[in-house]
């Protein structure tokens, strides 16, 4: 996971998960959200240069209705959203730290060292999950 670039709607960042996804693998993500944001996206790919592939995982956090929505996408076609969280811990302005942890039956999605929520996988095997997007009104510090 090496590359980090400005793009018009702000930072992306596109990068490989080398030897695809497996249970105990942690992604973390550091950033800075900035001042008046609107939203950004967390993706995991299952091909991380085509912009049509299947998305095993999407997390959005929305600033204006203060959500953060999880899916995936396969042929072409999104399942259920799901959109419960126990509270919304962004502040505009402020720094986060989010971690990504696989675990065999799910994602589990940490926010500064608290549970933030869960999403089952819906992806048959987790090898096929090989990168990792960012995009969106935050600024990056540390991807790993």
């Amino acid at each position: 996971m090496t590359e980090i670039e400005t793009c018009a709607n702000g930072v992306q960042y596109v990068g490989d998960i080398r030897g695809g996804l497996k249970p105990a693998m942690r992604i973390t993500i550091m950033g800075l959200v900035d001042v008046r944001p609107q939203s950004f996206t967390v993706s995991l790919l299952s091909s991380p240069r085509d912009t049509e592939e299947d998305i095993p995982f999407l997390l959005t956090v929305n600033f204006r209705d203060r959500s953060i929505i999880r899916n995936a996408k396969f042929a072409g076609i999104w399942g259920a959203e799901e959109r419960k969280v126990p509270y919304f811990p962004f502040t505009p302005g402020d720094n986060f730290k989010m971690e990504i942890h696989c675990e065999h039956q799910q994602m589990r999605v940490l926010l500064d060292g608290q549970r933030l929520c869960d999403f089952t996988h819906r992806v048959p095997q987790l090898k096929a999950v090989t990168g990792l997007r960012v995009t969106g009104d935050i600024k990056l510090t540390k991807v790993a």
